[in-house]
């Protein structure tokens, strides 16, 4: 083959690698997304498919290349079982209960979690593994480097892709057409039909799915809007869960009305200025206008909930000039708005969804902080007052809010009881600013509260749940028995010792990331989804600093690594809060992105001198499987904490470096290619 030929064999390898890699991280989003939306379960393990996904693309890039050419063959099949049988048996809240659930607290339909979660699982490990062995053997073909690079610039393209999608609130038969069509094309024409048959079902049943009456998509649900006949509102599931009910404003006002507590429990209070956050359909916002506010701040995270307002509710209060729409998070409006309330209104924030995949926090979690609460209180005017209201499900849940709002305000707030452990609860700025009937007294011992280290409020002690355990423990034995019947010779890997740990810090790092950025500018998808990508962006430029450079200081790499680290560990999260937005940004962007860039450099070096570089990044990735498992223990340290142990995790990295990290294949020789780099030749 002559030079020109092996130039243009390595351009086309390129092109299909960075198609296999958008294909692989497209699927892997959409496959969190989509689960997540019809399978209720998965609310509440927060990265479940990511592990799964993580395991699958591990094997795929463990497997030998002379092996396992058949999962390649038949890559659609376990996706079209997957939407199927998740179709048929969507695991959904009965529709006759209304009550906001943890899992499994209330009667469910489809098949019970320890048949469903295991099949997931399963199924979804095999489907990553089948793209990624697709992936791995077009990386083997390239030298480390340039794989890695267009490997990051698919993953790049696929992130950036869904995002958009998100934005235009497409729905899941267009995810699953581009799926499709990503996979005929990589499955060439020897596959077409064996390909086309499987794909075609998928597409059908998620068809189905999006022409079902009522059926939207926001970038965080999946929404259905159910007219009900014998009275006139309307019935929104979130996910599969009872969410919201748009409901006449004479029945909102009326006497009994938790809509009208935070009024009724505040006589003296002008009303004028009202902030509703979690204004969702408009109940609230219609409330605040019929009680004569002069300006309502409506601020709503997620903008499909808001239009279906808008379009349908009786009273029309999103038409209404006195009201200004916030689509935003919560919190972070809190932070950028300098606006005086007579009332602030926390109006049912459960958003019953994760911030992303790679995390335990929820959309809502950061409003329920200590730290939120005096947010909200500097925020009222010097006679104004704070109102929560929900179906909290437990006494002591409702002792925990109650207990911070005592802590905030100096006194006790007003609480009002309904059905179901529904309580309001409203705080003044004094007592003479609150007229109680029933003042909130503790039904036991109070339960600390949540802070924005640890953002857990519907966790009561600073434990990893049995059930949690139970699930994370059977994850990690299907990877060792995985890693066994599909061949891979885990004494092997032991030379990619470093890798597999850089991978379990990296994992811990970039959730460390989402969360700080949650914090600082909102738990939207907007923002997490350019972490995601600022990620993604920082480990290329990385790459590409590696490729021009001869040889790499790995010493003064480390001593950049901890010392970034350390600075991340030593500044604490409000002191970055108190920034202006511009300088808030600047320092969020110093203290995740520096750290991920050194140890990427350092990964980068690695990979270029690994003697199979295809096993040395399937063990980083098996890697990262564990650091998903281990960002559980922020339930119990908080999340600064994990900072310590992605810094026990990078040292182990580097001893693991000098042991094995350098050792010459004897069996491969070197070839030089275009780039300046080498690869080699397996024998």
């Amino acid at each position: 083959m002559t030079l020109s030929e092996v130039a243009h064999d390595a351009r086309s390898v390129r092109w299909w690698l960075l198609l296999a890699s958008a294909t692989m991280l497209f699927v892997e989003l959409a496959l969190i997304r989509w689960t997540g939306a019809n399978v209720v379960h998965l609310s509440y393990f927060s990265n479940f498919i990511l592990l799964g996904s993580f395991l699958g693309i591990g094997l795929g890039f463990l497997i030998p290349a002379t092996r396992g050419q058949w999962i390649k063959r038949w890559a659609p099949v376990p996706l079209a079982l997957l939407v199927i049988l998740v179709r048929a048996y969507p695991v959904q809240v009965r529709q006759s209960s209304e009550q906001i659930i943890y899992f499994t607290s209330v009667k469910t339909t489809g098949l019970p979690e320890w048949a469903t979660l295991p099949v997931i699982f399963l199924l979804t490990t095999v489907i990553m593994a089948a793209i990624g062995k697709i992936t791995a053997d077009l990386f083997r073909r390239l030298p480390p480097l340039d794989a890695y690079r267009f490997d990051l610039l698919g993953s790049i393209t696929g992130s950036v892709s869904f995002a958009l999608l998100s934005w235009l609130g497409a729905p899941s038969v267009v995810w699953g057409v581009i799926a499709a069509t990503a996979l005929l094309i990589l499955g060439r024409r020897r596959n077409t039909l064996r390909y086309a048959v499987p794909l075609t079902a998928m597409v059908a049943a998620l068809l189905l799915e999006t022409t079902t009456a009522g059926i939207s998509w926001s970038p965080y649900y999946k929404i259905q809007v159910t007219p009900d006949a014998s009275v006139p509102k309307y019935r929104i599931s979130a996910n599969g869960v009872p969410h919201q009910t748009i409901m006449p404003l004479s029945a909102l006002m009326q006497q009994n009305s938790p809509y009208r507590q935070a009024y009724d429990r505040t006589p003296a209070n002008p009303h004028k200025r009202v902030l509703v956050i979690g204004a969702g359909n408009g109940n609230d916002v219609a409330v605040a206008l019929a009680h004569g506010a002069q300006r309502v701040d409506a601020v709503e995270i997620d903008p499909r909930l808001q239009q279906i307002g808008a379009q349908l509710h009786p009273a029309k209060p999103y038409d209404d000039p006195r009201v200004h729409v916030h689509i935003n998070d919560g919190r972070a409006y809190l932070e950028r708005t300098d606006t005086k309330y007579d009332l602030i209104v926390l109006a049912l924030p459960d958003s019953l969804t994760l911030v992303s995949g790679a995390s335990n926090l929820r959309l809502e979690s950061y409003l329920f902080t200590q730290q939120s609460f005096e947010a909200a209180r500097e925020h009222l005017a010097p006679h104004g007052a704070f109102a929560m209201y929900n179906y909290y499900r437990t006494n002591w849940l409702i002792d925990r809010f109650a207990g911070s709002l005592d802590d905030v305000y100096g006194h006790a707030p007003c609480m009002t009881t309904f059905a179901r452990n529904a309580a309001v609860l409203v705080a003044g700025m004094t007592t003479t600013d609150q007229s109680c009937k029933q003042v909130w007294q503790p039904s036991g011992a109070v339960p600390a509260a949540a802070t924005d280290d640890h953002p857990f409020p519907y966790l009561l002690h600073r434990n990893i749940p049995t059930l949690y355990l139970g699930v994370l423990s059977g994850i990690l034995l299907v990877t060792l028995l995985s890693t066994r019947l599909t061949g891979v010779r885990i004494r092997s890997t032991v030379r990619y010792t470093d890798m597999f740990l850089m991978g379990a810090a990296f994992m811990l790092l970039e959730t460390k990331n989402v969360i700080g950025f949650a914090l600082y500018f909102g738990t939207t998808w907007l923002v997490n989804a350019l972490v995601f990508i600022g990620v993604l962006l920082a480990v290329l430029g990385a790459v590409e600093v590696r490729r021009r450079l001869r040889q790499v200081n790995q010493p003064l790499l480390q001593l950049l690594l901890f010392g970034a680290l350390a600075v991340a560990w030593l500044v604490p999260a409000h002191a970055v809060l108190s920034l202006p937005f511009a300088g808030r940004l600047a320092a969020a962007i110093a203290l995740a992105f520096a750290p991920i860039f050194f140890a990427n450099l350092i990964f980068s070096d690695r990979l270029a001198l690994a003697p199979d570089p295809t096993s040395a990044f399937g063990a980083n990735l098996l890697g990262a499987l564990t650091g998903g498992v281990l960002e559980y223990l922020a339930l119990v340290t908080g999340y600064q904490a994990l900072l310590l142990l992605i810094a026990l995790l990078y040292l182990g990295a580097c001893v693991a470096m000098r042991v094995t990290g350098n050792r010459p294949d004897k069996q491969s020789t070197p070839t030089p290619v275009q780039d300046g780099t080498v690869t080699f030749d397996r024998q």
